[in-house]
Formats: structure tokens, sequence, C-alpha cells
């Protein structure tokens, strides 16, 4: 078993051949550049530093730059999604899980320095209709967030929690792009209070469908 410290976590690798080793290696070391300079902003040269790995090292474990750049992304993806569930492991109840996802966000929550910001957001960004595989990555995990964030206001119905005619799909999305919104905001102004507002809103969303 191998370990390897990404964000502040050590990531182990058990059981893995010394090429799937070195794939999820590189993969975890330049998914942090990917996010925060996206794709067109990292070079080879910035892969290579990130790694300590030759390039010919790294292009030998992918086709190229953009094979690595999927890949990071899927990773950027899942440690975000990852984030957000450890955020509300304790929440006890859909509406404290709901309330738990929008305060994550939040100038006390934990997700507002997630390495470069919402990997989802910033590579829908950086394929700006130039990259098609990047686009539909981020799209996938646009998808599986809101998924997830229906799940929890339709278990709140079956519980009674929320009201019965809530349009759980629409609350996802829409608590999804408030909180996006307050990430951009942030990212812009570094004004947590700017941010904070935006996110009172999502409450206010979240308060009304309560019953």
């Amino acid at each position: 078993m191998t370990k390897q410290k990404y964000n502040g976590h050590y990531i182990c690798h058990v059981n893995q051949s010394k090429t799937e080793r070195t794939r999820a290696y590189i993969i975890e070391m330049t998914a942090p550049i990917f996010n925060k300079q996206g794709y067109a902003g990292t070079s080879i040269t910035d892969l290579t530093a990130a790694t300590k790995l030759t390039s010919g090292s790294i292009y030998g474990n992918f086709a190229n730059k953009e094979e690595v750049a999927l890949a990071a992304l899927d990773y950027n993806i899942s440690c975000f999604m990852k984030a957000l569930s450890s955020a509300t492991a304790k929440a006890k109840t859909p509406k404290d899980k709901l309330f738990g996802y929008i305060k994550a966000f939040s100038s006390s929550g934990s997700m507002r320095f997630h390495d470069g910001g919402c990997p989802i957001q910033n590579a829908l960004c950086d394929a700006d209709d130039t990259m098609e595989p990047l686009r539909q990555r981020a799209a996938e995990g646009l998808k599986a967030w809101k998924q997830e964030l229906a799940a929890i206001v339709d278990q709140g119905i079956l519980e009674g929690i929320f009201k019965a005619d809530t349009k759980s799909d629409q609350i996802a999305l829409h608590v999804i792009a408030l909180c996006e919104f307050a990430m951009s905001t942030y990212s812009a102004t570094k004004s947590l209070k700017q941010t904070d507002e935006i996110l009172d809103m999502a409450i206010e969303v979240a308060k009304a469908i309560i019953v």
C-alpha cells in the first residue's frame, strides 16, 4: 500500500500496479493545477514541476495533456462531492442536510477555498465551446450534484418535512445556482459578506419548502 498527500489528506492506493499508482499520482498532483489555472493555462512544465516527473513519464501514462486534464477533472469533482458529503455527514434529517449543503459555502463553511473554486464551474468556463469532452465531464458532475440534492428534497417530502408539492429538481437547481454564484462572487470580490448575502437567498429557498 502506498500513500500520497493531497489537499491535506492522505490518499491510499491499495493493490494497484506500478502503472496504476503512477497514473493516480499524476492525477492527484496535477488536479489542483488544472483547477486553478485551467486547461489552456496549464503547461507541461507545470505538470512536471507538480509531479517531479519528466514529460516522457507523464506522456508514457497518458496520451496527451487533454487526457490528463479529463482525469484530473474527474478527480476534482469527486473530491468536491466528497467534501460536500463530509460537510453534511452529521446531519440527521433531510432539512439539516439541505441547510448543511448551503452553509458549507458560507464564510464559516468548508467549501470556500476548495482548490481554486468549484471544479464544475471552472471546467465549464474553461471548455468555452472549444473542448467538448471537458464540457461533457463537467455537465455529468453538475447532473450528479443536482441528483444528490434532489434526492435529499425527495426524502424530506416523503418524511413530511417538506411540502408535498415541492418540485425537487427545481429546488436543487435553484440552490446550486446560488451556491455557484456565491463562489463566483467571492472569487471576484473576496467579500465574505457578499458571499453570505447570496447564500442567505438560498437559505430562503430552503425555508420556503418547509411544512
